[in-house]
């Protein structure tokens, strides 16, 4: 691997990457100010982090894929380590006796989008510009990987106080999901992970690429239009071909946290355009379906993102609160997810939703 092929990432850049991975997040992902924390700190202790394209990876190359699991809630509660994730990928290391090459996130929507930072800064190898979600979602078996057939073991899990635990062998990505969260519950909800590893031929073939520059260009996006005084949200729909779905105030919120999830829904009252109606926003973890006076209008895998009104940021499910003003955005999925093979594993009928999935998007429009 050349040396000039690496691109080292700017704090500027960091902080542009949460904030576009809070909006690709649909919620979920947990929130990424902890992780910026983290980065801020390393950063001014004279840790950098690299960034690769997954298209440079050798075919042999392994790559350690890496998030934390559990409820966002709970993300809130416990402050985030960096030192947790680098661990859970040295477990991989220890246990599969092999050396990475790089690492990246599984999913680069909200906190899980630093996660891969986070642990490269540690373990000073690379951050490859992919992940296997390209938004958020709440399960195991909800990645192109897993689309893909792809092997779903080991999986390792670490938890701050010093537990450690692996999921050797499991028959299907279904099976890693219930394992690896009854561990996680154990843990308080929430664990550093390392999923099965990867080569660099699988994430050639199977990794949602560039991603991590989406979420900085998504970030870069929103800022500057706030700097300049314009709208946010005009801007990231106009960068990313996005829609508008809804603008209102939050007026109920219902979410409990059971089995490492956190569940429930919240309804927003509309204004402007929509005074009159109210939309319904069902979540798990991430925004699922969006209904419109009992309609469904937007669902899963397209990304339904609930932005603040007059900044453009992110809201997750774990911190949307009455009173707030919130417009709601469609971005359209990466096309894997909404081949019917994709849509068995992220569909609105994997969340248990009796809808056919119907975009806001032709296919012409979904990313890559």
């Amino acid at each position: 691997m050349n040396e000039a092929s690496l691109h080292t990432i700017s704090l500027d850049e960091i902080e542009a990457l949460a904030v576009g991975a809070w909006i690709l997040g649909t919620g979920g992902g947990g929130s990424p100010y902890l992780g910026l924390l983290n980065l801020r700190r390393l950063y001014a202790e004279g840790h950098d982090v690299q960034m690769m394209s997954p298209l440079d990876l050798a075919d042999d190359d392994w790559v350690a894929v890496v998030s934390n699991m559990g409820a966002p809630l709970v993300g809130q509660e416990r402050l985030a380590d960096s030192r947790s994730i680098a661990r859970a990928v040295r477990m991989q290391e220890e246990i599969n006796d092999i050396a990475f090459r790089a690492v990246m996130s599984v999913e680069i929507g909200g906190g899980n989008g630093m996660q891969a930072l986070m642990a490269a800064a540690h373990l000073g190898i690379p951050v490859v510009d992919a992940d296997c979600m390209g938004r958020a979602f709440p399960e195991a078996q909800m990645t192109s990987v897993a689309i893909g057939d792809l092997r779903p073991y080991p999986c390792t899990l670490y938890d701050p106080r010093g537990i450690e635990a692996v999921v050797t062998k499991v028959p299907s990505w279904k099976w890693m999901e219930r394992a690896s969260r009854k561990i996680c519950v154990e843990m308080g909800s929430i664990a550093s992970t390392s999923k099965a590893p990867r080569t660099g031929r699988e994430v050639k073939d199977w990794g949602i690429h560039f991603t991590t520059t989406k979420a900085i260009r998504i970030g870069r996006a929103v800022d500057a239009a706030n700097r300049k005084h314009e709208d946010p949200i005009a801007a990231l729909l106009a960068a990313e071909g996005g829609k508008k779905l809804f603008t209102g105030k939050i007026v109920d919120v219902a979410r409990r946290t059971t089995e490492g999830f956190l569940l429930g829904s919240a309804i927003v009252e509309g204004s402007d355009a929509d005074r009159g109606h109210r939309l319904k926003l069902s979540f798990q973890n991430e925004w699922i379906v969006a209904w419109r006076d009992r309609e469904p209008i937007a669902m899963s895998p397209d990304l339904i993102c609930v932005l603040d009104s007059v900044k453009g940021h992110g809201i997750g499910t774990e911190t949307v609160r009455y009173g707030q003003r919130v417009t709601i955005v469609a971005l359209p999925a990466p096309a894997v997810l909404t081949t019917p093979r994709g849509l068995e594993f992220v569909g609105p009928r994997a969340f248990g939703y009796d809808l056919d999935f119907r975009s806001l998007f032709s296919p012409a429009e979904a990313g890559a």
